[in-house]
């Protein structure tokens, strides 16, 4: 019985277009999560992802809007050791920001003229083997919000029909 209010409530989701995680891996159930927001600037196309609370309400001010919790992370202090950290980049040129766990990305990054935006905007993510997938997916055709990070299988395939470029896994959290 379990089983089949599981698949139904999967279905369900599935029909409507929420988010559908491939797989979830609770390893880490008794570490405390917390959120990571994501905002939207309508006027760019840009998505901000931040777990800085006065950040969301300031792009708020500003005029972004709130699409709510983006996914959650480990409610760990820096350094974060032991975890994968998120740094996030933003290209003062095109007003873009990018995020990586990829240490060789970042200094690629700063060569070329982003700025690391520091430690108060980066995050612990899931360990390896825990949490689950945050794709990473690029639009050859934008200048501004090139880049897009989603737990939603169905949002990953529905820009990949419409242009835009699957990177893979970025990192692993947790879902709502």
């Amino acid at each position: 019985m379990k089983k089949v209010v599981l698949s139904m409530l999967a279905m369900t989701t599935l029909l409507v277009g929420g988010t559908v995680v491939e797989h979830q891996v609770h390893a880490d159930v008794k570490i405390p999560k917390a959120n990571v927001s994501r905002v939207y600037n309508p006027n760019t196309g840009e998505h901000v992802y931040t777990p800085v609370g006065f950040e969301v309400v300031e792009l708020i001010k500003a005029g972004w809007s709130y699409e709510g919790t983006a996914f959650k992370i480990p409610y760990v202090s820096s350094p974060f050791t032991g975890y994968p950290v998120v740094q996030r980049l933003y290209n003062p040129n095109a007003g873009d920001h990018q995020y990586t766990t990829n240490t060789f990305e970042v200094s690629s990054l700063v060569a070329l003229g982003w700025k690391n935006d520091g430690v108060g905007v980066q995050f612990a993510v899931a360990k390896a083997n825990t949490g689950a997938p945050v794709y990473r997916l690029y639009n050859p055709n934008a200048k501004v919000g090139s880049h897009h990070f989603t737990m939603s299988v169905y949002e990953r395939d529905s820009l990949i029909k419409a242009g835009w470029k699957n990177e893979g896994v970025a990192f692993n959290a947790y879902s709502n």
